[in-house]
């Protein structure tokens, strides 16, 4: 029922698009741009390719998304090169460049290059990464002969195949910008029809099969809008640089978010984003082709995602990674203090910093910070000279560090019979990820076992160094 409401929705959809073409034509739609181009203050061919080229990152990045989700991203890469052959196959047979007929000769030889991968992927027992490199390598090999045959031809010499190769966006006309937002909104509507099966094939195509899915159906569907968004960009962006901008928004998307609908509105946002800033740029700057600037400017996207996207983004792992590392510091240095005072707790006497940084082998700057931290969440006070000692939050908090830490250890000696030598360094780690739920868990399993002594803090499973306190002077 439910697939049968989206063909019908998506044939409507089709119909609907031939009707306005039909009805409008092409003088009403190019009259349509050059207004909203006067509006915005543009000229028309500046107007013109950044829409186009706009639209043409919308689709490439919803469905390179999917793309990336299935470990397919250089499929794009092997549907742009395996799409040579098409062209100049298409040359020869109507004998000029005309425009839909190469498309066509295009997207049939970028099919056959997508069944190819998947029938050596299926047949054989050639990994997908190699299908992929000899589509790529093997049709791309082919083209390049077919198109020096062209150019070779006295008759041939017009064909244009090196728009194809590295794209002209420039030349783009109203004709080009119809066709790139039909397919761009055909793709984003057959995205939006068939969320549901595309987002279970893309995290778990096993179960889908066993659950009587039609995976290899909606995979070729798939892989059909692949080669359908791929194909409408070669003019603009060229054979060589249409992978990237089918990879780099779903890649760039995928550091922002870990849901797959934000993942898709990202995705095209940003492929959107991607096509528009590289024309911009472009035509601000002489002598550059729109294509690679393009492809340039969806990279400094990725690179700017990878470096401040939230939680994924390297500088959220490292800010992430130092504040552990603090964290962890902390931990130790209120054990450290608990400890070398332990024997004569509940006082809170006096620690010589020098038995505090040879207790766990600190340097005088790492000391330093850490007790200055420890001071500002007020759990060390100062006691003269070179001296520190716990508050009594202090002694409450390095407490129960102390008591996850002697847990963990006791645990291992009693219940994985581990030598009880053995067992501190492995305890200095998980002691900070140690949970109090987890905690309170080992803490029953030992009472139960009659291995924990009836104590708040746990005796250590071994021996431990205490420090003498400063003497008066």
């Amino acid at each position: 029922m439910r697939h049968g409401l989206a063909i019908a929705i998506f044939a409507a959809a089709i119909v609907a698009e031939a009707v306005f073409y039909a009805a409008a034509g092409p003088e009403t739609i190019q009259t349509g741009v050059q207004g909203m181009a006067r509006i915005l203050g543009l000229p028309y061919n500046t107007f013109l390719v950044l829409l186009g080229t706009g639209l043409l990152g919308l689709a490439s990045g919803v469905v390179g998304a999917f793309a990336v989700l299935r470990r397919r991203s250089l499929i794009g890469d092997a549907v742009s090169h395996a799409a040579l052959p098409g062209l100049c196959a298409a040359f020869f047979v109507l004998g000029t460049r005309q425009f839909e007929g190469m498309l066509l000769g295009a997207t049939l030889s970028g099919l056959l290059g997508v069944f190819v991968i998947a029938w050596l992927q299926r047949h054989t027992r050639i990994k997908s990464d190699a299908a992929i490199g000899i589509v790529l390598s093997v049709f791309y090999g082919l083209g390049i002969v077919m198109s020096r045959i062209i150019q070779d031809d006295p008759s041939g010499q017009q064909a244009g195949l090196d728009s194809f190769l590295l794209g002209k966006t420039a030349g783009m006309v109203s004709q080009d910008l119809f066709l790139i937002a039909v397919v761009a909104a055909n793709v984003v509507l057959i995205v939006a029809l068939l969320h549901k099966e595309f987002k279970l094939i893309g995290f778990d195509p096993s179960f889908a099969a066993v659950q009587g899915w039609p995976v290899l159906l909606i995979d070729g569907v798939l892989m059909a809008l692949l080669v359908a968004t791929v194909i409408i960009g070669l003019p603009a962006v060229g054979v060589v640089l249409m992978a990237a901008l089918v990879i780099l928004p779903g890649i760039s998307a995928r550091f922002w978010t870990d849901r797959l609908s934000t993942l898709l509105v990202l995705a095209g946002l940003f492929g959107l984003l991607t096509g528009v800033t590289g024309t911009w740029v472009s035509t601000r700057a002489a002598d550059l082709p729109a294509g690679a600037v393009i492809v340039l400017a969806g990279a400094g996207l990725f690179f700017l995602s990878m470096l401040v996207a939230p939680r994924r983004g390297v500088a959220a792992r490292l800010a992430e990674r130092a504040a552990a590392s603090w964290q962890a510091g902390r931990d130790h240095l209120l054990r450290a203090l608990y400890e070398v005072s332990e024997r004569t707790l509940p006082e809170r006497p006096a620690v010589r910093l020098s038995a505090l940084r040879g207790a766990r082998k600190w340097s005088a700057a790492m000391t330093a910070w850490l007790l200055f931290v420890a001071k500002r969440r007020g759990e060390v006070e100062t006691a003269g000279g070179d001296a520190v000692r716990l508050t009594a939050l202090g002694v409450e908090t390095a407490a129960e560090i102390v008591r996850r830490h002697r847990l963990w250890e006791l645990y291992l000696v009693e219940q994985a019979a581990i030598a009880a030598d053995h067992v501190d360094r492995d305890a200095d780690e998980i002691e900070h990820v140690l949970t109090p739920e987890i905690a309170d868990r080992i803490e029953t399993v030992l009472r139960e076992s009659g291995k924990l002594p009836d104590e708040v803090v746990p005796t250590s499973v071994h021996p431990v160094e205490a420090a003498e306190p400063p003497k008066d002077r």
